[in-house]
């Protein structure tokens, strides 16, 4: 059966082709639930329909609800950075204007149109910024200053920013950045000035070592991955204020992405070094109390899952993996 999902074109003696056949088996490698706990997600072994379209490391994944669409940023030489697919897993077509370095990808629905950002770490002339683009990839806007790290505000610098969160408001949450000189979380205004700047470099409350990614609930309060703090840390959206922070469910490994399941019951979290999805319990309005893991998906060996989205109107979740260079979707039971 496995064979079969190898195209008989294929030379399987290649270095290239014959590491894609092996994601495929790799993809079947699925662990028991938590603990006993009932599993809460299946791999949908049928996505994508043809799995060679991921020609470089695929560091990240975000969905398009509304139109039903899934937009992948993948780095490499000669490979286009923003490849998109539909829910169904066909390939539809990609893009590759002023992207160096994807490192996070976000997309936002209003009631007029749709919008891609992306964060890019690259060095060269179009890095260390925050773009946004329509979904045929042209190019709408540049936050930060191209091609210059920096920790400025007036004008405003990222130096290798993580990733982003677009309210439908138009209001932006950046974690910057990804091992550069800024720790920092940063809330700019819909005509992109800053409203509030939260965390320095460091362990304390409030401070950060690699805010790798972010996320905002339907509660007012913004979720930060601080990825080498292996924490999350929570701060109030109008104010900036810290909240609190967990870090019980993390001494194996640190966060890498967050997420909330579409009925935000679950914050979905990616575990790197242990190829792992921790699935938490959302606390409600008020207090987010202790960390409570109520399962996990255990992926292969070396799959290496960077960063998450979830399709909020079906709940599927997609994991971008730079170890096996691919991305899987998995659906909710």
């Amino acid at each position: 059966l496995l064979v079969l999902l190898s195209p008989p074109s294929w030379n399987l003696t290649t270095n290239g082709y014959l590491f894609l056949y092996f994601q495929v088996l790799k993809a079947f490698d699925y662990s028991s639930p938590w603990k006993g706990q009932e599993q809460m997600y299946k791999l949908d072994i049928g996505w994508p329909k043809i799995p060679e379209y991921f020609t470089g490391q695929t560091f990240c994944v975000a969905v398009d609800s509304l139109h039903g669409l899934v937009f992948v940023g993948q780095r490499g030489d000669n490979v286009p950075k923003v490849l998109v697919f539909s829910e169904e897993g066909y390939f539809l077509y990609s893009w590759n204007n002023t992207v160096e370095m994807p490192h996070g990808i976000f997309v936002l629905n209003t009631a007029t149109d749709s919008s891609v950002w992306i964060t890019d770490v690259g060095t060269g002339k179009y890095g260390h910024t925050v773009k946004q683009y329509s979904p045929s990839g042209k190019l709408m806007q540049i936050l930060g200053t191209p091609g210059n790290a920096g920790s400025s505000l007036i004008p405003l610098q990222f130096d290798q920013p993580a990733e982003i969160f677009v309210e439908e408001s138009g209001d932006i949450y950046v974690v910057d950045g990804d091992g550069g000189m800024n720790n920092r979380l940063l809330k700019l205004s819909n005509d992109y000035k800053e409203i509030w700047l939260a965390g320095t470099n460091g362990t304390g409350i409030g401070q950060f070592k690699i805010p790798h990614s972010v996320t905002v609930d339907p509660f007012g309060r913004v979720w930060v991955a601080d990825r080498d703090n292996k924490r999350i840390q929570v701060f109030d959206k109008v104010t900036g204020e810290w909240l609190g922070s967990w870090s019980s469910c993390f001494s194996e490994d640190g966060p890498y992405s967050v997420r909330f399941t579409a009925n935000y019951k679950y914050l979905i979290v990616a575990q790197l070094n242990i190829n792992r999805l921790a699935i938490l319990a959302a606390p409600p309005v008020g207090s987010i109390g202790d960390c409570v893991m109520v399962n996990t998906v255990q992926l292969a060996d070396e799959t290496k899952p960077h960063l998450v989205d979830v399709d909020m109107k079906s709940g599927a979740v997609y994991v971008a993996e730079i170890g096996a260079q691919q991305v899987q979707k998995y659906i909710p039971l």
